[in-house]
């Protein structure tokens, strides 16, 4: 018998080594082995209301060191930054009650915060250089919807060439209540944190790397949390948009022509242009459209957000209209609101002024509109809207919209996008 089994040992075992060496390959083995290994190290953080003690926003977050700290998204506490008597973080393992969290430190820009927590653990992640190539596989977890600890298996696609801030596009699935779990590689090693979705498999993760700096922040022997996290939110606003808008505009601008007219474009390489245009012969008025922006814009608050700038042109041509209606139409047109609704308990009602300038021999007419954000210090923002009509059959409308900026860089790059507009 003993011979028996020590032949079927010897004829049985190249089988299971490739049976070992097909799991190993098997992506469905490798996610749930993943899965299985890391899970512990991620919980769910949900924000509570305590006056009804009902949960107002769930996410996830995950431990980057055995004294119980975490690292999560700065939107999915942002209900406690604005109202921190109002609301509790709380995080919940698997099979356990809430634990009370504190918020430790936050980096709006790049949309972090660190809690700490009472949760001494002997299982987190170590925040390190990952070395990656495009298409490396990855694996994203966290809490969809309410629904438990979720895997998303994806790809690295490396950083996003036109953002304010670096991002990591993640070809997989994140959905909300994934915001502020991880994305890691097969063996644990942390690359990003989920932050965004665009949805159809469009992922963003914010790099390990701000993740480790913020964490290191809050290890400092003098470390102490600020009394007040909305003036620590505006400060970094402030310090975010002086560094994004230092310059721009001053230099020579990169120009376009549509139609008649040459425009301002593309203030700087993280922005991205496109245009549209309506040529319907059966219109009275066809339009060129010219657009500029970033992949991105800061969450402030559910209702506030920053994309610090962007700017559109608008060239209309008559198709047949008389002089005097196609100056009702651009007047029409050019009086339509684009100024961004908000909350009033967070920014003031837009002011506004319209008045008639001269410009290179032409009347232009300038609408500028600005408002107040009422918690973060001395941060405004603006709309900045000229019309300039041509020869009575075509006209120019640009805009230029401002977001979280200093009332000085507000009303330079206001006057400074004026000058910028010319016609031949």
């Amino acid at each position: 018998m003993r011979r028996y089994v020590a032949f079927a040992l010897l004829f049985l075992a190249p089988l299971v080594a490739r049976a070992q060496r097909m799991g190993s390959d098997d992506p469905r083995s490798a996610t749930a082995s993943v899965f299985s290994r890391y899970a512990s190290r991620i919980l769910k953080v949900q924000v509570v209301e305590k006056g009804s003690a009902a949960k107002v926003g769930i996410g996830t977050a995950f431990f980057v060191g055995p004294d119980g700290r975490m690292v999560t998204n700065y939107h999915v506490i942002a209900d406690w930054i604005h109202e921190p008597a109002n609301h509790r973080v709380e995080v919940l393992q698997a099979r356990g009650a809430p634990v009370l969290a504190q918020v430790l430190w936050v980096d709006v820009i790049a949309d972090l915060a660190i809690l700490g927590t009472e949760l001494n653990t002997p299982d987190f992640f170590r925040l390190a250089d990952v070395p990656l190539r495009q298409g490396d596989r990855l694996y994203s977890l966290g809490h969809p919807s309410d629904l438990g600890l979720s895997i998303v298996e994806g790809t690295y696609n490396g950083l996003l060439e036109h953002t304010l801030f670096p991002q990591i596009h993640f070809t997989g699935s994140i959905n909300p209540g994934m915001s502020g779990g991880p994305a890691i590689t097969a063996d644990g090693r942390v690359v990003g944190v989920n932050v965004a979705t665009m949805g159809e498999q469009r992922g963003f993760l914010v790099p390990q790397e701000r993740a480790a700096a913020l964490l290191a922040r809050t290890r400092v022997p003098s470390f102490a949390p600020p009394a007040n996290f909305l003036t620590l939110v505006g400060e970094q606003l402030r310090d975010f948009q002086r560094t994004v808008l230092e310059g721009m505009f001053e230099e020579e601008v990169p120009s376009v022509e549509i139609g008649r007219f040459r425009v301002a474009t593309q203030p700087s390489p993280i922005f991205r242009c496109w245009g549209n245009a309506d040529r319907n012969p059966e219109s009275l008025v066809e339009t060129l459209d010219h657009f500029c922006g970033t992949e991105s814009e800061i969450f402030v608050d559910n209702d506030q957000s920053a994309e610090i700038i962007s700017l559109h042109h608008q060239v209309l041509r008559s198709n047949g209209l008389s002089a005097r209606r196609f100056t009702s139409h651009v007047q029409e047109v050019f009086s339509v609101d684009e100024t961004p609704p908000g909350n009033e308990e967070h920014v003031t009602p837009w002011s506004c002024t319209v008045r008639n300038v001269e410009w290179q021999g032409n009347v232009v007419r300038v609408a500028y509109c600005v408002r107040r954000h009422k918690k973060l210090g001395e941060l405004y923002d603006s709309v900045v809207k000229a019309a300039l009509l041509g020869d009575g059959t075509t006209a120019l409308i640009s805009t230029l919209s401002l977001s979280g900026v200093s009332a000085r860089n507000s009303e330079w790059l206001s006057t400074r996008w004026l000058e910028l507009i010319g016609w031949r």
